[in-house]
């Protein structure tokens, strides 16, 4: 499951199980990236917080399958197959389309994501690319190329968030060798603001 020592759901007390019980999807499953924070759940709570409204807020005005796009890019690109495998099948259920779903992928494991994406979509790739390889060497023309793209400031800030988001969730899985067995792989919380909604389903 991880590396250091976690908590199992029918283990845990106090905070610990009030947390796991907001986050828990079927049958107590709990997420192996949420059960590497059981020994500091102070963590687990920042993190679902940050996770939750970055990706899964209402307000949000990128669609959300594009979100979980740029996770999937991110994750390929920093090898954490965990990220990959759980955002990867999260994409599949928005979209609805397999076909277009594995033709994402593929386009990004070739390094091709021009054959699947517009002009636009396109423009987010490349940033999200290079705020990923290259951080310090972004300038302000790499936002000036998005707007003329057609995102707006907004829209740039969320896929600011959620690319960075994604370099701290494959850090987290990575340094502390988290991997998917016994997780059900692609659910995750409802689009909603209600801050205690964190409800796997």
């Amino acid at each position: 499951m991880a590396w250091i020592r976690t908590v199992p759901y029918d283990e845990a007390t106090g905070r610990l199980k009030t947390l796991y019980d907001r986050v828990k999807g079927p049958d107590n499953n709990v997420d192996n990236i949420m059960m590497a924070h059981s020994l500091r759940p102070h963590s687990m709570e920042g993190h679902m917080h940050l996770y939750k409204y970055v990706l899964h807020h209402t307000n949000n005005q990128v669609p959300k399958h594009f979100l979980e796009t740029l996770g999937v890019l991110v994750s390929l690109m920093n090898g954490c197959t965990y990220c990959v495998e759980h955002h990867f099948q999260g994409l599949r259920r928005l979209l609805a389309d397999d076909e277009r779903s594995n033709a994402i992928r593929a386009a990004f494991e070739t390094g091709d994501p021009a054959t699947v994406f517009d002009d636009k979509h396109l423009a987010a790739i490349r940033y999200a690319t290079a705020l990923t390889r290259d951080p310090s060497g972004l300038t302000a023309e790499a936002i000036q190329t998005m707007r003329d793209a057609g995102w707006d400031d907004g829209d740039i800030l969320e896929i600011n968030q959620v690319v960075s988001y994604f370099a701290y969730a494959n850090r987290t899985v990575l340094g502390l060798g988290v991997n998917t067995e016994g997780d059900v792989l692609g659910l995750s919380p409802g689009e909603n603001d209600a801050p205690d909604n964190w409800n796997h389903g």
